[in-house]
């Protein structure tokens, strides 16, 4: 069975507002890295939106940092299901596949299937995804600031029962940004 890893980058007092946060070329190089095991990304409508077409233009234009123009192109290579009411095939890359509902039941169906791993990339489906189990780890990178604003990573009572986690790895950068690697208990 696939592992499913939840990543997100989060500010010191929780939130998730990516819009904050200006990633290290030595942060670029950790995100491209983590893609090396993934072949599949699972995203909510918001942050499909928020990637893309921002980074495969940066892809496709080489227009970013030696950083971010290797994690464009990883990024833009893999493929990815995307949960979405009101997106159009129109509005998605060649690469993705929409689904309309029941995002749990159709994770699920992923992970039995042979592949490498698939990143869950979705503040709004982080509930009901650690809900129904499908979560194995998490991968946060904290950053070194208060924003004061954005989406917290959790709402509060948004979780049914406490999650134990274990925590497997720590990397410390100059940035000064820390990311986290936990496993489901």
């Amino acid at each position: 069975m696939r592992t499913v890893s939840f990543g997100i980058n989060i500010s010191v007092d929780g939130y998730c507002d990516h819009t904050a946060f200006n990633p290290s070329e030595e942060l670029m190089d950790y995100f491209t890295a983590m893609m090396d095991d993934v072949d599949l990304f699972f995203f909510g409508r918001v942050m499909y939106q928020l990637m893309f077409p921002y980074w495969n233009d940066v892809a496709k234009n080489q227009s970013g940092t030696a950083g971010e123009n290797k994690f464009a192109q990883r990024l833009s290579a893999i493929d990815n299901v995307v949960v979405s009411r009101s997106l159009s095939n129109d509005d998605v890359n060649v690469n993705t596949r929409i689904i309309r509902s029941s995002p749990a039941a159709e994770l699920l169906k992923l992970k039995q299937q042979p592949g490498k791993k698939i990143a869950v990339d979705s503040v709004s489906l982080l509930p009901e995804l650690i809900a129904a189990g499908l979560i194995d780890e998490f991968k946060l990178v904290i950053h070194p600031g208060i924003v004061g604003k954005g989406r917290p990573l959790l709402e509060a009572g948004s979780l049914q029962e406490k999650l134990d986690l274990k925590l497997v790895d720590t990397i410390s950068f100059k940035s000064g940004c820390v990311a986290l690697h936990y496993l489901k208990q």
